[in-house]
């Protein structure tokens, strides 16, 4: 991979955000002395300088195809180990354990793949995300139910006449007593009763009943205004 000098080093100090900088102790395969270097992460390209605020890094590594992975030779340090034929192993040592940890899980997170797969994840979970809610939304639907109202209230079936066998005239008396059973049950056919539906006889005899427990509470506050206290001597 062909690599441009000039720009990387332009893009090194430029105001692009750091993802993660710092100070590490660093070393390559070949000597085995540790030195110090200002390292700066901008996305997946880690560069080390001499010091802080050098215009120019040292070098640079592209943290692609490689592995961060734990030493046991310093203490606080790790390496960046690139698996591929011809390789190399950068090793590097902190001053703690959580600059050690925190170092790793920047590396670890910066390289194109991670990416790749965390964009594939968080598109999988907004599918998922999606899916449920337009579960959500048809179930919704389905529950409510269309009641369309009747246009006339229902009334219930007229009842049939009961007659009572004792209560019959008998035969060849024409006569009928005026308010007599008979005389009621003859009347019966010719003055039907008025049904009344219940929601208006509760509004009627409600309105009355609230008319009279409105007078009542205005002579009862009458009544304790009128009443004056009794003075003791």
């Amino acid at each position: 991979m062909k690599v441009n000098e000039k720009n990387l080093a332009a893009f090194a100090s430029s105001a692009t955000p750091v993802d993660h900088e710092g100070c590490l102790d660093m070393r390559g395969e070949v000597s085995k002395s540790y030195q110090k270097r200002w390292c700066t992460l901008k996305g997946n390209l880690l560069f080390y300088f001499d010091k802080k605020g050098d215009k120019e890094p040292v070098g640079v590594i592209i943290v692609e195809g490689c592995t961060i992975e734990l030493t046991e030779e310093e203490t606080y340090s790790f390496k960046i180990v690139f698996q591929c034929e011809g390789g190399r192993t950068y090793y590097f040592c902190t001053t703690s354990q959580a600059s050690m940890e925190q170092w790793m899980k920047c590396l670890g997170c910066a390289s194109y793949d991670y990416m790749k797969l965390m964009v594939a994840d968080l598109q999988r979970q907004l599918e998922e995300a999606e899916a449920e809610a337009a579960a959500d939304a048809a179930a919704d639907a389905a529950a409510l139910v269309t009641i369309t109202p009747p246009k006339e209230e229902p009334t219930a079936p007229p009842r049939g006449q009961r007659h009572n066998p004792f209560n019959t005239v008998p035969e060849g008396d024409a006569k009928v007593v005026q308010g007599s059973r008979h005389h009621k049950e003859n009347l019966r056919p010719e003055m039907p009763r008025k049904k009344v539906p219940f929601r208006d006889i509760h509004t009627t005899y409600g309105r009355k009943i609230l008319a009279d427990r409105n007078e009542w509470r205005v002579k009862l506050s009458k009544q304790k205004s009128e009443d004056k206290p009794l003075i003791q001597l």
